[in-house]
């Protein structure tokens, strides 16, 4: 018997059957859909992660005091006043993989403009703080090295702060903000930024030299970090090598000292938030695999109804000549058919939900084409491995006990 003609059986056989067909495609159709989403999902958070993280400056370093032992007790981070500006100095004149370095002190507090106030924080830097932290002023001006030298009074405000300040919509350049009992001249309003991957509004800041935050704001000495840019993303672990070096032997620490800062990279950040992303995927594409063994099931559960309906057919068919291959191929034909078919409307229905997650969820997706070749592989390979052990028994049918079956 030839493949076509076994086919034309095949659609016979189950054109008769149309409703138990559906529904057992049913369960190949869910988890096709679902690994295809599930995987876009995944796909589109990471992609999203990797632009928040390139937005904020891929090949930012971050330099924090750190927690070390004194006199035997063990020191908190927000306790140590490890870093000072000579430590900012010293990187800024003698690194050879930095790009850009700011020191950065910072203070939450009340922001008062006539009537209105808003629960922030301020942040002293230096210029070059916007370029590693990929900022840019949208109105206004960036305060300048003179401003810096002399502790000026003036600052730059975010959006949000901007919006909560100036209510009805005045031009923020020119007025003066109140934080505390520091009066601030506003010089710039910046560009918006929106939220970051952690869900933090980069627009509810206030950036300041950070000469003004140190002596008229805080009254300390000491810088609470030091953000610093690599030249590249590809020299990031030479930069914090360098840091490492020089602030070590700026600390006059030990060889077997603790260091007494702590140095964190956007690669780091990146990694890690890139990991659980990878963890979570992983574990909602094996729930969605699951689906794809239930809908196998359903067709070998198929498959064994229809072998035991048609028995007698199976039986004149042998008797007719029909070799026992050309059973098992009729009935594993009619497998793969479900399987296909199921993958086929999967893939349209997995793409129409990665779509509506997209637009209605407002999720970041990116649908993966290995995703629906995998899963359309996988369809297929299930139809013929849970087709096979009923195709299997259909041949090894006795021709004269099949007739006479009931």
């Amino acid at each position: 018997m030839n493949l076509v003609n076994l086919l034309k059986i095949a659609f016979k056989a189950l054109n008769r059957n149309k409703l138990r067909m559906a529904l057992t495609m049913l369960g190949i159709i869910i988890g096709i859909a679902a690994v295809i989403c599930m995987l876009a999902i995944g796909q589109g958070s990471k992609e999203s992660i990797k632009a928040q993280i390139s937005e904020m400056g891929s090949n930012m370093i971050m330099i924090h005091p750190g927690n070390m032992q004194r006199g035997g007790v063990r020191q908190s981070a927000d306790d140590m006043q490890s870093l000072k500006v000579a430590d900012y100095e010293a990187l800024r004149d003698r690194t050879v993989y930095l790009s850009a370095v700011s020191p950065m002190v910072q203070s939450s507090g009340q922001i008062v403009v006539g009537n209105n106030n808003w629960p922030s924080s301020i942040s002293g830097v230096t210029p070059e703080y916007m370029d590693i932290r990929k900022l840019a002023v949208e109105d206004g001006e960036m305060f300048t090295e003179a401003d810096i030298k002399s502790a000026a009074k003036v600052c730059l405000v975010g959006k949000t702060v901007a919006d909560n300040l100036f209510t009805n919509g005045e031009n923020p350049i020119g007025r003066v903000i109140r934080f505390g009992k520091i009066p601030l001249t506003v010089i710039g309003v910046l560009q918006s930024k929106g939220t970051n991957s952690m869900g933090m509004d980069q627009d509810d800041v206030v950036i300041a030299p950070y000469t003004t935050v140190m002596k008229r704001i805080l009254a300390v000495d000491y810088l609470g970090s030091i953000f610093a840019s690599a030249l590249s993303e590809e020299t990031t672990d030479e930069a914090i090598g360098e840091i490492t070096a020089l602030l070590r032997q700026a600390h006059r620490l030990n060889d077997d000292a603790d260091d007494d800062f702590d140095i964190r990279s956007q690669q780091e950040l990146s990694e890690m938030m890139n990991s659980t992303s990878d963890m979570m995927t992983v574990l909602l594409t094996c729930i969605a695999f699951i689906s794809l063994i239930v809908g196998g099931i359903g067709i070998m559960n198929m498959m064994y109804v229809s072998v035991t309906e048609r028995t007698r057919e199976i039986g004149l068919r042998m008797s007719i000549g029909a070799r026992g291959i050309d059973i098992m191929l009729q009935f594993l034909i009619e497998s793969i058919i479900i399987s296909v078919a199921g993958g086929v409307i999967g893939v349209i229905v997995g793409c129409g939900a990665t779509w509506a997650v997209g637009v209605l969820a407002g999720w970041p997706v990116s649908i993966v084409a290995s995703s629906i070749f995998l899963s359309f592989a996988v369809c297929t390979v299930t139809g013929i491995f849970f087709g096979w052990v009923p195709a299997v028994k259909a041949s090894n049918l006795d021709p004269i006990e099949a007739i006479r079956y009931e």
